[in-house]
């Protein structure tokens, strides 16, 4: 399914005959990083470089959000920055100006993709160091339209902005979860946004016909996905309940599962050691960006409420086939959110379309990763909350944490 773009390798390899300065190091400071699609629409981003305990990293910049890359080193004059998540990393040739050259690769269960890379250090700015004056400000909500590349409609959206002079931040919400931290700037009547965070490629492009439309939307997502959209300011646009998008058959209102996890050992909920708890199942995968957003919240309050009759056990769906393959991805994730609840390994990629009859047949009208099922002490299913939204949405995110935390305090007193 996925083609490794070799039109770019030999333009990395013949660079590295050329004369570039030999640095062994990255310039500290901020960076600004383009990536390039090979439809030719690049994709901005920002990074900072500087050190931790006399360690250089990286670290991937979305408005407040900010990811480490997981490794950082060279060979002869070859750069590597490895991803934390998303099989993704940067192979790059420093040049005489200081800038770095070469491709973002991101790696598959049976290939890998590559666009082109190019980074500039001391530069802080992200779409434009001088954007023309903002006529428009699109702070607020608005009810979104995508539309796909062959016109059919598409998801539904609310859209969470916040202008500051040219300068804007936000996200869009879906049923299945949010598109995290997006930041750029509204350059005269233009809006343009992006996102980078390994997995999420996203460039986002509108004109605000007025104080009240945005028209003519562009959305550029991953190697060569695009799509239209539109949108309306609307402060009473919503999505639908999350409690209510993924069901369960009352006829069978208990799960019944068994998953080996990260050691090869069978894990059942119907084991001992949850009986008469709360059980909070996370349907989840290590490829998922919203997933990483709810297990960075999940797995700390876990550690915080363990003692109180509770329970949590990861459900993990992995693109690798290979059970040895897919317990690497998930030890990568467990180690970088500090897990300490079992994770298990469902054997079932994600886009398998019987997904919830070969794994969780008492569900019905599954919409996406993650989702989460709350048991009660009896081993009823209580609830199920499809979707997250992540810290990125503000005051929806805020609103989850008051939900979850209602809910599980409710099911404890029972």
């Amino acid at each position: 399914m996925r083609k490794i773009f070799v039109s770019a390798l030999p333009w990395l390899l013949a660079a590295a005959c050329v004369g570039v300065s030999n640095r062994k190091t990255l310039s500290p400071g901020e960076w600004r990083g383009v990536l390039t699609r090979a439809d030719g629409v690049s994709v901005p981003f920002n990074f900072e470089v500087g050190d931790t305990l006399g360690k250089k990293g990286v670290w991937i910049e979305n408005g407040a959000g900010r990811m480490r890359m997981d490794s950082l080193r060279y060979s002869g004059d070859t750069v590597f920055m490895y991803m934390p998540f998303f099989n993704g990393h940067f192979t790059a040739l420093p040049q005489r100006d200081g800038s770095l050259e070469g491709l973002y690769t991101r790696s598959g269960p049976d290939s890998s993709r590559s666009m082109k890379f190019r980074a500039y250090p001391g530069v802080s700015y992200r779409m434009a160091a001088h954007p023309a004056p903002a006529l428009k400000n699109v702070s607020g909500r608005w009810a979104v339209q995508f539309t796909g590349a062959t016109g059919e409609p598409g998801p539904r959206a609310v859209g969470e902005f916040h202008q500051s002079g040219n300068q804007v931040g936000g996200t869009f919400l879906t049923q299945s979860g949010d598109y995290r931290y997006l930041e750029g700037v509204m350059t005269a009547d233009t809006l343009l946004l992006s996102g980078f965070d390994g997995s999420h490629i996203f460039l986002f492009r509108a004109v605000a016909a007025s104080d009240t439309t945005l028209t003519g939307g562009e959305f550029y997502w991953g190697f060569d996905g695009r799509s239209t959209w539109q949108a309306h300011r609307d402060t009473a646009a919503s999505l639908p309940d999350a409690f209510s998008l993924t069901t369960f058959n009352p006829r069978e209102d208990k799960l019944d599962f068994r998953f080996p996890d990260i050691h090869g050992n069978p894990v059942s909920i119907r084991d001992s050691r949850f009986r008469g708890k709360v059980v909070i199942v996370q349907i989840m995968g290590s490829w998922c960006p919203n997933c990483m957003d709810e297990t960075a919240y999940l797995s700390p309050w876990y550690n915080r409420n363990k003692s109180r009759d509770v329970a949590v056990i990861g459900l993990c769906y992995e693109l690798p086939k290979d059970f040895n393959r897919a317990v690497e991805n998930v030890l990568t994730f467990k180690k970088h959110f500090d897990i300490t609840y079992p994770l298990l390994i469902t054997g079932v990629q994600p886009g398998d379309p019987n997904l919830l009859k070969k794994t969780l047949p008492q569900l019905d009208h599954f919409v996406g990763f993650p989702t989460t099922i709350f048991v009660n002490k009896k081993g009823d299913i209580a609830r199920v909350h499809a979707g997250f939204s992540g810290p990125g949405t503000g005051e929806h995110y805020q609103a989850f944490i008051r939900d979850f935390n209602h809910l599980v305090d409710s099911l404890v007193a029972e």
